[in-house]
């Protein structure tokens, strides 16, 4: 059973993310809040992000639910982990699978230019 600290830190963490995207070119996030099933971020159009502030990590059951929420949106997991405080969002890790990492790094320029098609 989750002890009610960490219950409050992960519905803290959600918070500080929807007000980091926010903050950063995304002014219509918020979070789902607590016990809601689905996205615990919304109004990301076109991502799905799923938010974690976890002792444990379980990296693939993250992804996965992260994916199965995704409805074509580019699904990816933001995580707190321990020690990383409210003034560190800057830092938390984000988790993508290597496909949608590899799409997301080619549309933005990196990588040879792919070959025409013929």
């Amino acid at each position: 059973m989750t002890s009610p600290h960490r219950k409050h830190r992960g519905i803290a963490t959600q918070g500080l993310a929807a007000a980091w995207f926010r903050d950063h070119g995304f002014p219509y996030c918020t979070d789902t809040g607590p016990g809601r099933p689905g996205r615990d971020l919304l109004n990301l159009i076109g991502l799905a992000g799923e938010v974690k502030a976890r002792a444990g990590f379980s990296p693939l059951a993250w992804i996965r639910q992260a994916t199965a929420t995704a409805a074509g949106d580019l699904p990816f997991v933001l995580f707190r982990c321990n020690g990383q405080g409210p003034k560190a969002v800057a830092d938390w890790p984000v988790l993508l699978r290597l496909e949608d990492f590899t799409a997301l790094v080619r549309a933005a320029g990196y990588g040879d230019p792919e070959a025409a098609a013929e």
